[in-house]
């Protein structure tokens, strides 16, 4: 009676990690040679893990990433150009993101930049960190609406938290004089404090156009150019090999 009250205060308390751990403990009778310290250490350590993979399950589910992808099925077979000691310095322990580095990913379509993306902010999300993925068709229809519904300084406010933005489909298309400014509007709240990947069809030296107003746009290009990583694939469609999804 007593462990029943005490596993039933557990997850009230939603201790659920060590509430599970002690029940399984009291079904093995041979974890009793183990000292109290011992057994407790065991409840913490499960405690511990159950919190931290809860914590990432919010942390992807909050991201909308659309890829399951993971830096650790990076394909460097396939010759894309891809340099293999940036990405796996760039992987170890996000310190891109610590150091609030952008990363601009370039390509023909097909090529994997979407997917390359996801695995970078996937793998910062395990390491502790926040990401966002949005397009930038989608990203600028939510800043509209966010202007209309009275809610555009929460989401400035989001975006300006998110440890990593990544922003797909990038300067595909000129941007109007609104979404210059709100972009321009983000990119100065998370200039030095955070971190931003963009994946672009577009070469670098044509995003100026792109953005339009010279003024806007050399604003916004210093802020993300500076401190960004750049790399460029190269080579067939990722999605013609693999039956029309984009692979690793």
């Amino acid at each position: 009676m007593l462990n029943q009250q005490t596993l039933h205060k557990l997850y009230v308390m939603r201790l659920n990690g060590m509430a599970d751990a002690f029940r399984q403990q009291l079904e093995q009778p041979d974890l009793g040679g183990l000292s109290f310290e011992e057994r407790f250490g065991l409840l913490v350590d499960r405690q511990w893990s159950w919190k931290e993979d809860r914590a990432l399950a919010r942390r992807l589910r909050n991201s909308r990433l659309k890829n399951t992808a993971s830096v650790e099925d990076i394909d460097y077979q396939t010759p894309r150009g891809l340099d293999r000691s940036l990405l796996r310095s760039l992987s170890a322990e996000s310190e891109w993101v610590k150091q609030h580095q952008n990363i601009f990913l370039m390509g023909a379509t097909g090529v994997g930049k979407s997917w390359l993306a996801a695995a970078l902010a996937h793998k910062a999300c395990r390491d502790g960190f926040t990401a966002y993925y949005a397009r930038a068709g989608q990203l600028f229809r939510e800043l509209a609406l966010a202007h209309a519904d009275g809610s555009f300084g929460r989401l400035l406010r989001r975006l300006a938290q998110t440890d990593v933005l990544v922003i797909d489909d990038w300067a595909m298309t000129p941007m109007a004089e609104i979404e210059r400014r709100d972009f321009l509007e983000i990119c100065d709240d998370r200039y030095q404090t955070r971190s931003t990947i963009l994946t672009s069809q577009v070469p670098l030296a044509n995003w100026h156009a792109q953005i339009g107003d010279p003024t806007a746009a050399d604003s916004i290009l210093d802020r993300l150019v500076h401190n960004a990583h750049r790399i460029e694939l190269k080579g067939d469609s990722m999605r013609k090999k693999r039956g029309g999804k984009e692979g690793a």
